[in-house]
């Protein structure tokens, strides 16, 4: 109870008063008698007894306001990490060594530009080997053509000679067609035996194509290990790293409480210390839709425009990440909400008394502030509260 304020309210005057009277006590000036400690307690005490109960104490006039609903917008601060969209480490897929190296660190390449160039003598050799098989394969085919068809003509002789009777035996007949159609499958043979001495020379020039790497992608050479002489291939270090850096990932965790309304496609502004001052932006376009359960986080990536190459990866930007509520948050003014050790409230008017609600406070929006709890719209609060105004107490709207 705040004595200041019940001394100076007139039901307080007109209570002294009437115990004055009561116990006959006359207060004079300073200058003349004084009224014995005895006497003014026999009074004051029951006086301010009731009082305190609420005897003949007015009601306390306050100044209200209504609860607004509408939908809140702000942003919080989250660090970030810029990443290559594109990142591979360049390795030989054919072992030998390493002849040429045309990029070096920092080096803009295209797709399809030649990085290294390799040697591997054994390949020559064996793909020398698949075209004499070829070549000779196929001077065999020539003599199995000619001799089916010699074989073909006497077959056909006969034919005509068995026309006579008597004049060709069954036996001698039916001999030649089946040395024909041995000669027909020899021709395929051989056939058969070029076409996989042909797979044979394409393999090897396949391989011998690995000998020279080439850009994947359009991008940067960000680090080169091999030198010429080297010894490269599938086991061997890697070569080159190339990353594409006209479009980079700007990966963002962003807290548990603040995933909801994650909305693909949003644009996002964010800063890096090399350039202070200056906002860069990128738009959502992937998330893991799954909280890492040690930090309580999504990792949401950005797809951010770097085609002046001003933003390199590796950076760590501070991201201004915007915060929106699926609905309408409840806003009051921030005097309205009364804190003590135990709670944080606003005090409702109903029915002309003070009534105690439960918030939790949330996001600053100017003079109001977010609040949570059992509110809703156009409930009238208390715009200045505090827990002198105890719950059930009457209250005059000013």
């Amino acid at each position: 109870m705040n004595f200041r304020k019940v001394l100076s309210n007139r039901h307080f005057v007109s209570i002294f008063a009437d115990f004055v009277a009561i116990q006959d006590v006359y207060i004079v000036s300073a200058t003349k008698s004084f009224v014995s400690p005895t006497s003014l307690a026999a009074w004051f005490i029951p006086a301010l007894l009731m009082l305190t109960a609420g005897v003949g104490y007015g009601q306390q006039a306050v100044e209200t306001v209504k609860v607004v609903a509408k939908p809140v917008s702000r942003s919080i601060k989250l660090p970030g990490e810029l990443l290559p969209f594109e990142s591979v480490e360049i390795y030989a897929r054919v072992q030998g060594f390493v002849d040429k190296i045309r990029v070096d660190r920092g080096s803009a390449v295209k797709k399809g530009d030649l990085l290294a160039e390799l040697t591997a003598p054994e390949m020559k050799a064996q793909r020398a080997e698949a075209q004499a098989k070829i070549e000779g394969l196929r001077a065999q085919r020539q003599e199995a053509f000619a001799k089916a068809f010699s074989y073909q003509a006497t077959l056909a002789r006969l034919i005509d000679a068995a026309k006579t009777k008597g004049a060709i035996s069954e036996q001698e007949l039916e001999t030649a067609r089946k040395t024909y159609e041995a000669s027909q499958a020899a021709v395929q043979a051989v056939e058969n035996a070029i076409q996989a001495a042909q797979a044979t020379e394409r393999s090897v020039a396949d391989l011998e194509g690995y000998l020279r790497i080439t850009a994947p992608f359009d991008g940067v050479i960000t680090e080169r290990r091999a030198h010429p002489g080297a010894l490269a291939g599938p086991a061997a270090p890697w070569l080159v790293r190339i990353e594409q850096t006209a479009k980079l990932r700007l990966v963002v965790s962003v807290p548990e409480s603040e995933t909801a309304t994650i909305a693909r496609g949003s644009r996002v502004s964010f800063g890096v210390p090399a350039f202070p001052g200056q906002t860069f932006t990128g738009s959502v376009a992937r998330f893991s839709r799954t909280i890492d359960p040690k930090s309580r986080t999504m990792p949401v990536e950005l797809d951010v425009v770097n085609s002046d190459g001003r933003l390199g990866p590796g950076m760590f930007p501070e991201v201004e990440w915007p915060v929106r509520r699926a609905g309408a948050s409840m806003l009051v003014p921030q005097t309205a909400v009364a804190v003590n050790t135990e709670r944080s409230f606003v005090i409702r008017v109903k029915d002309g008394a003070a009534e105690w609600v439960d918030v939790r406070k949330g996001a600053t929006s100017g003079p109001l502030v977010e609040v949570t709890g059992a509110l809703h719209e156009g409930d009238v609060i208390v715009k200045r509260a505090s827990d002198e105004m105890r719950s059930g107490s009457k209250l005059t709207v000013k």
